[in-house]
């Protein structure tokens, strides 16, 4: 009976292959699954201890590792139960090509997972604000990566199977110099937008001036940028014009500097035009949170004697400079009216030759003399 059922086994075929070879290699196939599953268990919890203790790269790979496909690990544990069997030499070479098949999914799927896990750390180590500035750079460069991940993966595993990749990555760059011009603008919105997520020229919560519009940046998208103006509409403004104008940032303003100007007229005293620079000095550091920086008589204008005065605000807060600057114009106004100094008032001067009355007369006076002479 024992020799009938191993004569069974060894003498039945399956498409020329003997059930015991057939059932031995399903045997090793399970048990190297097994021991694949349970050693990457394994790996997997000693990097998860390990992560407790020490930085990010542990945790990341610990990610990594439970990213592991049970239907591709299944895929490489038949492929080795493949290997056990007297399989004719085409069949050998296929098997060989679903080897690095397998090998670079797995590859791809660890990567994709690494790529996507530091890219967001990188971004949130780097988001200060909390404002998500940075998030058409992290969308952008997820996407691009992979992009880039896959296409080479796929590119490896045809190439590895026999097909002629040459022509397909020739068609693929034709087409895609038309889809690039085809949509540049928006590709030039979209680049831009990545120069605004590195460079970083303003954020989320910045004010902002680009020519005659002003606002604060609510939105850095894709293709556009929205800001709030002073008005209380929104602006919706295309990346790639805001990075080919000048922008002001008032945000990042540490200090303001201002510089004001003034005139006294030619007919005050020359002792209250000396003590109008000191007036000024007195008044200004009188304020607080100003640095003076000078004060001078910087000419003579046609209508006034020009002064021109420079003093520091330490806090870039326009509600405040406007309040110091109002401070001071009254300060001004009282101090000088003390020491007889008057400020300039526009005056035009006309001089009229002749009135219209007398005008007459001479014309008619030479008109006589004319005819007399005739």
């Amino acid at each position: 009976m024992n020799d009938r059922l191993i004569a069974l086994f060894t003498d039945t075929t399956v498409f020329g292959i003997s059930i015991l070879n057939v059932l031995v290699a399903l045997c090793v196939a399970l048990l190297t699954f097994l021991v694949a599953r349970a050693a990457i268990s394994f790996l997997l919890r000693r990097v998860r201890r390990w992560s407790e203790h020490d930085g990010a790269l542990s945790q990341v790979l610990a990610k990594v590792l439970s990213g592991t496909s049970n239907s591709l690990l299944f895929l490489a544990s038949l492929l080795v139960g493949l290997s056990m069997l007297d399989l004719p030499e085409r069949w050998l070479t296929r098997v060989s090509s679903l080897w690095f098949v397998v090998a670079a999914l797995q590859i791809g799927l660890w990567a994709n997972r690494a790529i996507g896990l530091g890219l967001s750390r990188y971004f949130a180590r780097h988001n200060a604000t909390g404002l998500n500035q940075g998030s058409a750079l992290a969308t952008l460069s997820a996407w691009g990566a992979r992009v880039l991940l896959w296409s080479v993966v796929l590119l490896a595993m045809l190439s590895n199977l026999g097909v002629n990749i040459t022509a397909f990555v020739a068609s693929l760059g034709v087409g895609g110099i038309a889809v690039a011009l085809a949509v540049q603008n928006i590709l030039g919105d979209l680049f831009a937008s990545l120069s605004i997520a590195v460079d970083k020229p303003f954020e989320v919560g910045d004010f902002i001036v680009i020519g005659p519009l002003a606002g604060t940046v609510e939105h850095v998208g894709l293709k556009t940028t929205r800001i709030r103006s002073l008005g209380g509409e929104q602006i919706v403004m295309a990346n790639a014009s805001m990075i080919s104008s000048t922008i002001q940032n008032y945000k990042r303003l540490q200090e303001r500097r201002i510089v004001f100007e003034f005139g006294l007229s030619y007919d005050t005293p020359t002792e209250a035009v000396k003590k109008a620079p000191a007036i000024v000095e007195e008044a200004i550091k009188d304020q607080q949170q100003v640095r003076f920086d000078r004060a001078h008589l910087r000419g003579f204008g046609k209508e006034a004697l020009e002064f021109e005065c420079v003093y520091i605000v330490k806090d870039p807060g326009y509600n405040l400079y406007m309040d110091i600057q109002q401070a001071i114009n009254f300060r001004l106004l009282e101090r000088f009216s003390t020491v007889g100094a008057k400020f300039a008032v526009p005056v035009r001067a006309i001089k009229v030759t002749a009135l219209p009355e007398e005008a007459n007369r001479l014309r008619e006076g030479r008109e006589e003399r004319g005819l007399r002479g005739a």
